[in-house]
């Protein structure tokens, strides 16, 4: 979880109060989903003293800094809201003298950007440490290491406007980054200078790299790797700061921009909107101005809420609920809404602040009604049945298949569920039309669900060959595959499956082996011709096994093809049981 670390004075002011008990102020943290990590008597070069909070909530990243957690404090306890006039909304654009020009070159490479202006207050050198906390905090953890949302800060006053953000080749441009007195180009960054060596991989492989300049030529950052030593380089005294946010996703960039242009205004400094004039289009469009208010209301039925909470709550008490936790509530029916929750139902429409997207389901809004009113505000209940936990039949089952297995000499393996089409379909001479595919996989070496724990056993294999033989391995676990008769169109199983590796691996031990296995768990089985080539197996060496009619499994010699595609040279048996089928 994120863990800041906060002067305390600066924290105090901005929450607008002090707490002077640790149990006091610990539980006032409570409605941050935070807690107080460590509360240190050392001294920051014995003048300020350093709080450390812990948040329990990844989906809050206006709470990781002093401004946003203090916020979320002082709105809490007071009730007040701030108020922030220089958000631009779909058709309600605020003017912005200076701009950024987003060329067509960046467009496959980091799209999106957002920025702003703050000034009209000197920085000090406790609000420069906290606001590079939030830099790196929102852009460690919201944005996944740098990789979807990186944040620069410049000195506005020097830069010439307005500001073009491209792709460029990374030989072709040099200059002196942070903390280097020499100048390289972008290529040379990622190769020499530790932020580039650390962050190497957003970028290494990319014909085209992102660069931001002004009019002048003068170079702000190579996002997000980092800035130059001149534009770039912030110093306890500016007066005048420009603060951009690049990234892979245009709601996530501007999320962040609004979150740090309100901890800006809270801590007394003007925020100037910056337009961005994109060469492609956008989900904002071609020409939009930040900070920008993008997030959709979201709508909750009172009834849900008492179904959630246990308690009947009126209108008035969720909208002061959600008031409390900087939101504007609003109660209304479903059919002034156009929600399907049923004509005339009533409810609560919630719109969120402008540094908070993390509502994605009417549950949140119950949730920030529940914290707003206060956890302990709610009556406590006994538990109206008593119920005793026990294992399932189906563990039972898989239980009793592990102790036979490693009473025969096999030894328990443990695989991921998700792999890829070649290992999974391919290599297995397998038919894709049946497996499971991953809508957004995050890598194609995790892009299927398994339909078949076989393929595992082989590539475990595959890296065994310097183990002496006979190899002797299994697991237990699931199996998912399309099936039309059910509700999300996909069944999940739980099978067990183990291969026989050695000179005698061959129909014949296998089935000896399985019959051992059927004694053990009590269960009468027959063996019959497979019903169609199965392309795993050798025609003719195989067969499906059979329990009450059904057929619950299959074994067989794996077929040479699939040894050569798993470079396996010596001989092998499998069988796969499906456990759940065991059970009828």
């Amino acid at each position: 979880m994120p863990k800041i670390e906060v002067n305390e004075e600066l924290f105090y002011t901005l929450a607008g109060r002090r707490w002077k008990a640790r149990e006091e102020f610990e539980s006032a943290l409570t409605c941050a989903k935070a807690e107080l990590d460590e509360d240190s008597d050392k001294t920051l070069a014995e003048i300020e003293r350093i709080l450390k909070i812990e948040l329990n909530d990844t989906n809050r990243p206006d709470l990781w800094s002093t401004a946003g957690c203090a916020r979320q404090l002082r709105v809490y306890h007071t009730g007040k809201k701030p108020f922030y006039p220089f958000f631009s909304a779909p058709g309600a654009m605020k003017d912005a003298k200076k701009h950024i020009i987003v060329e067509e070159t960046v467009k496959g490479v980091r799209p999106y950007i957002a920025g702003f202006i703050a000034k009209g207050k000197t920085i000090t050198d406790a609000s420069l440490r906290d606001v590079i906390q939030t830099q790196e905090k929102i852009a460690w953890n919201y944005g996944r290491k740098r990789r979807t949302v990186s944040m620069g800060l410049y000195r506005a006053a020097a830069i010439k406007w307005p500001v073009r953000y491209k792709g460029v080749d990374p030989d072709s441009v040099s200059f002196v980054p942070l903390q280097w007195d020499s100048p390289l180009t972008l290529r040379e960054i990622l190769k020499q200078h530790p932020k580039g060596k650390e962050y190497a991989f957003i970028q290494e492989n990319e014909p085209l790299h992102p660069l931001l300049l002004d009019s002048g030529g003068g170079i702000l950052s190579y996002p997000p790797i980092i800035n130059s030593a001149d534009l770039g380089a912030v110093q306890v005294g500016d007066s005048e700061l420009f603060i951009e946010i690049t990234g892979t996703g245009l709601h996530a960039v501007t999320l962040s921009a609004s979150i740090v242009a309100c901890d800006f205004a809270d801590q007394g400094y003007e925020i100037e909107p910056v337009d961005v004039r994109s060469a492609f289009d956008t989900a904002f469009g071609k020409l939009y101005t930040t900070p920008f208010y993008f997030q959709e209301p979201v709508f909750c039925s009172l009834e849900r809420i008492e179904k959630y909470l246990g308690e009947k709550l009126d209108g008035k008490e969720c909208a002061a609920a959600l008031e409390r936790m900087g939101c504007d509530a609003e109660r209304i029916t479903a059919l002034e809404r156009g929600v399907p929750e049923g004509t005339g139902v009533p409810g609560i429409l919630c719109r969120l602040p402008p540094y908070r997207n993390d509502y994605l389901h009417a549950a949140d809004v119950m949730e920030d009604v529940m914290i707003g009113r206060g956890l302990s505000s709610f009556t406590p209940q006994k538990p109206a049945e008593f119920t005793m936990g026990r294992l399932s039949p189906i563990t039972i089952l898989s239980r009793k298949v592990k102790a036979a297995l490693v009473g025969m000499g096999y030894q328990e393996m443990i695989y991921n569920y998700l792999g890829s089409r070649e290992e999974l379909v391919d290599m297995m001479s397998g038919n894709a039309a049946g497996i499971v595919r991953i809508a957004n996989p995050m890598s194609e070496k995790f892009e299927y669900v398994r339909d078949s724990i076989l393929p595992n056993l082989m590539k475990s294999e595959q890296v065994s060959a310097n183990a002496a033989y006979p190899h002797r391995i299994f697991e237990t676990g699931k199996v998912a595959f399309k099936d039309a008769k059910r509700n999300y169109g996909t069944a999940t199983r739980q099978y067990a499956a183990f291969l026989y590796a050695a000179q005698d691996a061959n129909f014949n031990t296998l089935s000896a082996q399985i019959q051992t296995l059927f004694y053990y768990l009590n269960r009468e089985f027959e063996v019959a011709a497979l019903d169609g080539d199965d392309a795993r197996f050798i025609r003719g060496r195989a067969a499906q096994i059979l329990y009450k009619g059904g057929r619950v499994g299959e074994f067989g010699e794996v077929h040479p093809a699939v040894l050569e595609a798993f470079n396996v040279e010596m001989p092998c048996a499998a069988c796969e049981i499906d456990l759940d089928y065991l059970l009828r």
